[in-house]
């Protein structure tokens, strides 16, 4: 049995960050059931590399049913509430106000069934001044200073893939969870809510600490690290780049020894300390930039092997699809098996399921005899 087989999850869900929470349930077990408006989650058409299908949809939409309903008919509502009425967790992630609007109202989901785990996902959440303002991922980058650290001192970058979305998904599921484990106490569900810019805040924490309490405001610094030297991209004679990094005065000492060829250099001042290279970073990189132009980068890797020094290879793409400690997990797309790279947690001894990425609709007829709506009845006459 899995972990969370038996658990309904009804999750009225868009692009990334609902999705990306919901398909964590999924993997676990739960049945999840997507609700689309009737032309299906617009993340459906972010692109068709992958067989035709967008790839967005094909990373977080594994393992769910799907069943488009129109929430602005009656009809579609009520099946809606129907299936509310029996599942464990509802997530949504519509517009400010938009629930409401469509006349589906929280407290009163509850009242029907008071044991929903209720996940709301936003923007902003439903407090405060930016509560009504529209978010994407790109947009809470810049609004929460991502954006402001991430780049070079030309200017500012965008993290390059959906960071505020998996942010806000990976909070809601875990969120989730910890309302399940409550409920499995008390019997009562609960109303989270999520949002993408607090989901990023809650990450921006160490230059907020540094900046607010220390007086360091946070520089882009592209590939190195801003508080830790060396600590970096090197190119190598081949032109490939390695990154190191140096962690405790032990590391630097034998970084010196076996890639500088300079033993004294970790007693020597400028040098001795983490505070004191930072000082003169400039003069450190150069020092170790020096060292690594002489070498092919696998030599360099060697070198660091043999130092006990961390390192790693500035991968492009072509190096990310080759890199042999990928695992993976089958998905079905269509009528043909894709390989997907696997979720980060491992369970052991168990073989990953091969899940499959729903069509619009696929499910919404057997969907709909398994909710009816009662018909109605006139009340009787006296």
């Amino acid at each position: 049995m899995r972990d969370l087989e038996g658990l309904l999850v009804v999750s009225l869900e868009h692009a990334v960050a609902a999705p990306y929470a919901s398909c964590k349930l999924a993997d676990a077990g739960a049945r999840v059931i997507k609700v689309e408006r009737p032309e299906g989650d617009f993340a459906r058409g972010y692109d068709d590399l992958v067989h035709g299908h967008s790839a967005y949809f094909v990373w977080i939409n594994r393992g769910k049913e799907s069943i488009c309903l129109d929430l602005k008919s009656d009809d579609d509502r009520a099946v809606m509430g129907e299936m509310l009425k029996r599942a464990d967790v509802f997530i949504q992630n519509l517009g400010p106000g938009v629930l409401s609007r469509l006349g589906i109202e929280i407290d009163r989901i509850r009242a029907d069934n008071p044991r929903l785990v209720v996940c709301s996902i936003s923007g902003y959440g439903s407090d405060g001044p930016a509560r009504d303002q529209k978010a994407y991922d790109l947009l809470i980058q810049a609004e929460t200073g991502l954006s402001a650290i991430n780049g070079t001192q030309e200017g500012p970058a965008r993290v390059g893939v959906s960071v505020c979305d998996i942010a806000a998904g990976m909070t809601a599921f875990s969120a989730i969870l910890q309302a399940l484990l409550r409920r499995h106490t008390t019997g009562e569900g609960r109303e989270i809510e999520v949002s993408l810019f607090h989901a990023m805040a809650d990450w921006m924490n160490v230059p907020f600490l540094q900046y607010k309490y220390g007086g360091k405001a946070p520089t882009r610094m592209g590939l190195k690290h801003p508080t830790i030297a060396p600590y970096g991209s090197y190119a190598c004679a081949d032109g490939k780049e390695i990154l190191i990094s140096i962690q405790n005065e032990r590391e630097w000492a034998r970084f010196c020894e076996v890639v500088l060829g300079d033993p004294t250099l970790a007693d020597t001042p400028g040098w001795r300390s983490n505070s004191e290279r930072i000082a003169q970073r400039d003069i450190v990189d150069k020092r170790v930039a020096t060292a690594y132009a002489t070498q092919t980068r696998d030599e360099a890797i060697d070198q660091a092997k043999a130092a006990g020094i961390a390192y790693g290879r500035l991968s492009d793409i072509d190096d990310l699809v080759s890199h042999p400690q990928h695992r993976y997990i089958g998905v079905r797309v269509a009528d043909r098996e894709i390989k997907v790279l696997a979720p980060g947690a491992l369970f052991k001894g168990e073989e990953p399921v091969v899940a499959s990425i729903p069509t619009a609709g696929r499910d919404s007829d057997a969907i709909r005899a398994e909710f009816p709506v009662p018909a109605y009845r006139a009340p009787a006459a006296e």
